[in-house]
């Protein structure tokens, strides 16, 4: 069986699982009643910096067992369109087995996505989120989608694809993108930048969110996640994005001359 090692645990998040369980004890706030979502956007920088929006929606929403995590492929490696389907992923947690059912269930309606664990193998825009769901989902299972593309067809294409993998596996799945928003600006300009976009994620709208990014050049890591989860989310039901809490690294650093946005989001 394929065991996906860590890439960044010791960097990004605590490599040692009583640190890690500290630190999600910090930033996942305790909320008695869960919301009841179809997905939502989180960022994935290093826990110090957006450990804190990634754990307040991640404590506000209902995880279930099944969940499906597209990421942006910051590496170059691999197919652009990569999923894994077979074995775990670690973390210092315990490993967390892939949905192996779920994931070629989607294959078979997308065939344009590829098994491929190379797009896998160093990314930490995906692998930052898994301590946060394990934490909150002990039995969770989950689907790694890591996208390589920025083409609004192809996305909206795998949004719908998405949608109807949900609609027939007959348990609830929460779809989540991995964001980051604006990089390496000033805190002003950041801000006005990623509020563009939230208005658009706020308003489900994801071809709304993909014309603001590119005509903008809002440097958000992970838009072509965000506009595919949307989509799907759209084609179940939901109708609007509800920001749960955004922020830059500069509220952490202090330094505001050179920011990351990072936004968390739901979709009811």
């Amino acid at each position: 069986m394929h065991i996906r090692r860590t890439a960044v645990a010791g960097t990004f998040y605590p490599a040692s699982a009583a640190a890690l369980e500290r630190d999600l004890q910090r930033f996942v706030p305790d909320v008695s009643e869960k919301i009841e979502v179809k997905g939502v956007v989180a960022p994935h920088a290093g826990y110090i910096y957006s450990g804190a929006v990634a754990g307040e929606v991640y404590a506000a929403v209902r995880i279930p067992r099944r969940v499906i995590i597209l990421c942006p492929n910051h590496s170059g490696l691999g197919a652009t369109l990569a999923f894994m389907g077979e074995g775990s992923w670690e973390t210092p947690l315990g490993e967390v087995p892939l949905d192996e059912e779920t994931a070629y269930a989607l294959q078979e309606r997308f065939p344009d996505l590829k098994f491929d664990a190379l797009a896998h193998s160093r990314e930490h825009s995906l692998e930052v989120h898994l301590p946060f769901l394990r934490y909150l989902q002990p039995d969770l299972t989950f689907v790694p989608i890591c996208l390589g593309t920025g083409r609004l067809p192809i996305l909206l294409e795998l949004g719908d694809a998405l949608a109807d993998t949900v609609h027939r596996s007959g348990e609830p799945v929460l779809l989540v993108a991995s964001s980051d928003m604006s990089h390496f600006e000033p805190d002003e300009i950041s801000r006005k930048k990623d509020s563009l976009a939230i208005a658009e994620m706020k308003a489900l709208n994801p071809e709304g969110l993909h014309e603001v990014v590119n005509r903008e050049s809002i440097s958000m890591c992970g838009y072509a996640a965000a506009v595919a989860v949307m989509q799907a989310c759209r084609q179940l039901g939901a109708t609007r994005g509800e920001l749960v809490r955004y922020a830059t690294s500069g509220d952490v650093s202090g330094d505001y001359s050179s920011v990351v946005g990072y936004a968390s989001l739901y979709f009811v």
